[in-house]
């Protein structure tokens, strides 16, 4: 019986981290289509969503309006780091981000998929695109890196290997990319590559916080550079593929390589620090 208790009791635990990741989201994509159909010439959900995300960051770490928690400040995961850890870290994932952007289109050419749908702002000013661009990266980063790498992520540590919990956390996380996105499975392969690089950096530094501007930057850029064009985007065969085919495949590669040694070196820069044990301890 007891061990029924602990199962539902994790299961519970996978289906609230599951819904922190996505709630902030939700709610600014809600906001953000009232804004729309309102005018965006004033875009007042972009600093009404930073403030529904501040507070959700509060709560998420313990703070008001409940009690403080050491336990929820732990799982939320936001621990200072080293400034030589922090270059390593945002090193590391700046390299995975070119891979990962490789990836993405590579797969594009060789699988027809919808694509990620997003919002046509060539009618607005490029302020405000550029504001709520922004506002999406940062919603987004923050709300998945807390509720994924910092809760989810950090349970699972307790009770498996880390490299168990990185790779569980990842494909928990996949069909929440796909409810938007598609069950493609060129979409599911690359969000699950995605987040096991931030869930490895969250585990080599004990911190969401270099995953946190990493996925931001990561998204600003896919936003603003990379889903826009993929309904233009044409298959290739690898008989007939060019030079810019394979010069992506070459980047893929490339960039793979010196993410993992970026890797290798911020293992070392950054020794294990308390907060698995006192999620351990928890």
């Amino acid at each position: 019986m007891r061990r029924v208790i602990e199962y539902l009791s994790l299961i519970g635990f996978v289906a609230a981290a599951f819904v922190l990741s996505l709630l902030p989201g939700g709610v600014w994509a809600g906001l953000l289509t009232a804004n729309l159909r309102m005018g965006i010439e004033t875009p007042w959900s972009v600093p009404v969503a930073l403030a529904v995300l501040w507070l959700a960051w509060r709560w998420a770490g313990g703070r008001w309006p409940w009690p403080r928690s050491e336990v929820q400040r732990a799982y939320r995961r936001a621990n200072p780091m080293s400034l030589r850890a922090t270059a390593w870290a945002l090193l590391a994932n700046g390299f995975s981000l070119v891979a990962l952007i490789g990836v993405w289109i590579v797969l594009r050419h060789l699988v027809k998929t919808p694509g990620n749908p997003t919002p046509d702002f060539s009618a607005y000013p490029l302020p405000i695109t550029c504001l709520i661009i922004a506002c999406a990266a940062v919603v987004g980063a923050v709300s998945e890196e807390v509720g994924l790498r910092g809760y989810l992520q950090g349970r699972l540590e307790r009770i498996a290997p880390w490299p168990a919990a990185v790779v569980l956390m990842a494909l928990v996380a996949a069909p929440g990319h796909a409810l938007t996105q598609g069950f493609a499975w060129p979409t599911l392969l690359f969000y699950v590559l995605a987040d096991a690089t931030y869930g490895l950096t969250a585990y080599l530094t004990d911190s969401i916080l270099p995953g946190v501007v990493a996925h931001a930057a990561g998204l600003a850029l896919f936003f603003a550079f990379i889903w826009p064009h993929d309904q233009a985007r044409q298959l290739v065969s690898l008989d007939h593929a060019g030079l810019g085919f394979w010069g992506l495949v070459a980047q893929t590669a490339i960039f793979t390589v010196l993410a993992a040694w970026a890797f290798v070196r911020l293992a070392g820069a950054h020794p294990r620090g308390t907060v698995c044990v006192s999620l351990r301890a928890a």
